[in-house]
This record gives structure tokens, sequence and C-alpha cells, in this order.
């Protein structure tokens, strides 16, 4: 007996699905509606349901939605010796950086990180010229739809592209990560902070902040007296001090720190660089 059910088990999971799906959607928004519903059956858990959800709506973004502006853009002047630009790299902490000649517009290609590792390595400051080491840059209107530019990113190998406006100017820049963020939602790297943990060090002095992390606790750790009267977290603070929901790379500086958006998504702030100003 107990071998006759387990070998029902897999067609009573597929009947369910079959039922799931009996009314055939006929849009998105009724697809949405049966995966829900789905959800709610079991069929789907909490997170496969969030993939999915994003999956579809993806197709109803287009960059300049989710892109980093034109005014957020950090980059790096043709030229600009490596003691000028290996500052700014080192303070980002990004893996790419887009190279400009004249202007933003100027866009000459793609530094990546790792390329200046014999910079390093091999004590070539002297003849270091850096148009050697760039990349092609990718150019991509503002109106590209994202799942064609994950699909062309994914084609062609590349994870950063230069968004264009209609004028064929600079607008903003934007990367595979933005894209499957939409997705699958925020994605850790080696620059976040530790799960148990509310802030940690840099190397370079600066510290990386969750913004969850409570007012007392902050104070505690950097010797102040913030007020928890009105907000009871970091990210509350720094809200405040912006006047409105921060995207990624803006900065504001409350009392002797600067603050700077790493993380941040359509409801609320993640991820915090902080940089004491009195050292």
């Amino acid at each position: 007996m107990s071998e006759d059910r387990s070998s029902n088990e897999p067609k009573s999971w597929l009947n369910k699905l079959t039922q799931a799906f009996a009314h055939e959607p006929k849009n998105r928004q009724e697809l949405l509606e049966v995966l829900r519903e789905a959800h709610q059956n079991k069929l789907l858990d909490s997170e496969a349901l969030a993939i999915v959800e994003g999956a579809i709506q993806v197709a109803d973004l287009q960059v300049r939605d989710i892109m980093v502006p034109r005014s957020q853009m950090i980059s790096i002047k043709a030229n600009q010796t490596p003691k000028e630009f290996l500052p700014s790299i080192i303070d980002a902490a990004h893996s790419r950086y887009p190279v400009v000649g004249e202007s933003l517009d100027d866009v000459i290609g793609i530094l990546l990180a790792k390329d200046l590792l014999p910079l390093v390595l091999l004590d070539q400051q002297p003849n270091f010229n850096i148009k050697d080491v760039l990349r092609p840059a990718t150019f991509v209107p503002e109106s590209k739809r994202l799942n064609v530019l994950l699909r062309e990113f994914r084609a062609n190998h590349n994870h950063m592209a230069v968004v264009i406006d209609e004028y064929g100017g600079v607008a903003g820049l934007v990367t595979i990560e933005d894209v499957l963020e939409q997705i699958v939602g925020d994605i850790e790297d080696e620059h976040d902070v530790e799960e148990d943990s509310y802030v940690k060090p840099l190397p370079s002095g600066d510290f990386l902040v969750k913004a969850l992390t409570p007012i007392d606790s902050f104070n505690e750790s950097f010797d102040t007296q913030f007020s928890d009267d009105e907000f009871d977290t970091v990210g509350g603070l720094v809200m405040s001090a912006f006047g409105h929901l921060p995207k990624r790379n803006e900065v504001t500086e409350i009392g002797e720190f600067r603050f700077r958006v790493l993380n941040a998504d359509s409801r609320r702030i993640h991820l915090l660089r902080l940089t004491p100003l009195v050292r």
C-alpha cells in the first residue's frame, strides 16, 4: 500500500499543477493571478513566485527605469595618471568604469579593475597608457526593454552598457547586475556586510553600514550622539537627510560623516558606505 501511495504522489502534484492552469491565462495579469493562486495552493514557494513575477515584469521595464543616471556615474578621464584615478577606483570598489575623453559624452571604452593588476605587480606606472587596456564600450538607448538587454548581455558576454539619450548624449550606465536584481532581488557581493554584523570596516578607513543598523548601535560604534526619537535606524536618518528615497551612489553628509548609498530599491535603503570627514 505504501508503494502505491508514493507512486501516486508525483501524479497528484502534476494534477494540481494542471488544475491551476486549467483556465488558460489570456493576458499577463491573468497569468500572474494564476501563479499567485498556485503559491496559495503551495505549488510555488514565495521565492520562486517572486522570481517568476520579476521575470515577467522585466518585459515592462526599460533601461531608463533602472540605469545609474549620468550625474551619479563614476568615470575616469583618459588623460589621468594612475596616481590620479586609482583613489577613485579604490573608493568606489566597482569592477568596471567608463573612460571618457573631453567630456562624459565622449566614452572611449570600459576599464576593468582587474586589468590594472599588472600596474601593481609589475610596477608599470611610468609606461602605463590607459588606452592599452580598455575594452570596447557597448551603447544602448534609454528605451531598450530590459528583457532584450539581458538577452544581448548574455549573447555578447558584456556586463555593462553606456545608456544614450535621443540626442546621442550619455544618459547613464546599466549593468547586468542591475537587470538581474529586477528578477531575483538584491544581489549580495563581496563588499556586503555579514549577516550577523551591522558595520564592516574597509582598508581605506571607510565603513560599510547596513541601513537597518539601530541608531543606538551606530552611536556606540562611532561614539556619536544621533537621536533615535524620530528614527530607529541609520537608514531612516539618512533618508531624512536626503528628503527623498535616494538611488544608488547618491551622497549626503550628516555631522562628521559622508554617506553614499550603495544599495537601494524602490522602497528602502539597504546598504551605505560611510566616510568619516574628520580622521
